[in-house]
């Protein structure tokens, strides 16, 4: 416990605000994410749905799943709690029976700052400032259709994969899904040249005014029980979906840290969960036993990563 608080103490000191301009929200694309994440059992790939905005400036990448996921975990604490107004003394159970992991990871790439952010979540947002991806490019004369869209082809070494990318000339959007961007186009499909990871176009939308309208709705304003702050707070989750508006911009309420200082973090999490969510539930007003998640039966084992997205650079 005593080392859980050093380490959260030691990340908060680092906290500072950060000033990134926002940039107008003009599109969502949808991207079918596959990985071969164990070489052992290529048969079962990780698939997630993702997601990523893109403005003219800038562009943040997310997990769609995760999005969906959220907004039903809001929607049973909502009517929990409706259900047990006046209490005082409020029990949250989550029902995690059929849940499938997602990606706690998101990307913000603002071009004209030349900035790029990733943010990770361990209870709380945490952002961390990376260098910004920067790929060699090499773009040929191959082009094809997909789904209706015209591409060219660009290959490129990058954290130690070979990747082909497919790019529209005619959406002129540096970026694309994860890190890669730096093309004179949109991204539409990516993948390494042993396809253990691919990117493919899912649809492509407008962002609307009803977009913006569904982000306000999203917004959670749930207080906790009497004389505690926020069930929102208390469990970490997000105010808003800052996914669902028309905006892009760093989500206000992560502590800007050090990748050394996370890993500190999520080494302490790994040591003592208990006394890792005890010490953030600290002067909460909250008492731990009064959140509960039911898995519904045992969880799924651990999976099994021997083939990281990101590989060792060659030498």
């Amino acid at each position: 416990m005593k080392t859980t608080l050093t380490t959260l103490f030691a990340i908060a000191i680092t906290s500072a605000a950060l000033a990134q301009n926002p940039d107008k929200a003009l599109a969502k694309v949808k991207y079918s994410f596959t990985h071969i994440q164990d070489t052992t059992q290529k048969d079962k790939p990780y698939t997630e749905n993702m997601l990523l905005l893109i403005g003219k400036n800038a562009s943040a990448y997310t997990s769609y799943d995760k999005i969906e996921a959220q907004l039903a975990m809001q929607k049973q604490i909502q009517e929990q709690l409706k259900n047990q107004a006046g209490t005082g003394n409020a029990t949250i159970k989550f029902e995690s029976k059929g849940y499938k992991p997602t990606s706690n990871l998101d990307y913000f790439y603002f071009a004209k700052e030349n900035k790029f952010y990733v943010k990770e979540r361990v209870f709380n947002n945490y952002l961390i400032e990376e260098e910004v991806p920067k790929i060699n490019w090499k773009i040929s004369k191959d082009t094809t259709s997909l789904s209706g869209v015209r591409c060219q082809k660009a290959t490129g070494y990058f954290k130690g994969r070979n990747w082909i990318a497919w790019f529209a000339p005619e959406l002129p959007f540096q970026s694309g899904p994860w890190k890669l961007n730096g093309l004179p186009g949109l991204i539409i499909e990516a993948y390494d040249e042993k396809k253990e990871v691919q990117f493919q176009f899912a649809g492509m939308e407008n962002i609307t005014e009803a977009d913006q309208k569904a982000a306000e709705n999203s917004d959670l304003k749930i207080a906790g029980p009497s004389g505690s702050p926020s069930v929102v707070k208390i469990m970490g989750m997000d105010t808003g979906n800052p996914f669902m508006g028309n905006e892009i911009k760093l989500p206000v309420d992560a502590v800007k840290t050090t990748r050394k200082e996370l890993d500190k973090l999520k080494d302490a999490q790994a040591k003592d969960p208990q006394g890792f969510m005890n010490a953030q539930l600290a002067g909460s007003g909250v008492k731990v036993g009064n959140f509960q998640r039911s898995t519904g039966g045992t969880p799924p084992p651990q999976a099994v990563v021997n083939n990281p997205i990101e590989l060792p650079e060659k030498k």
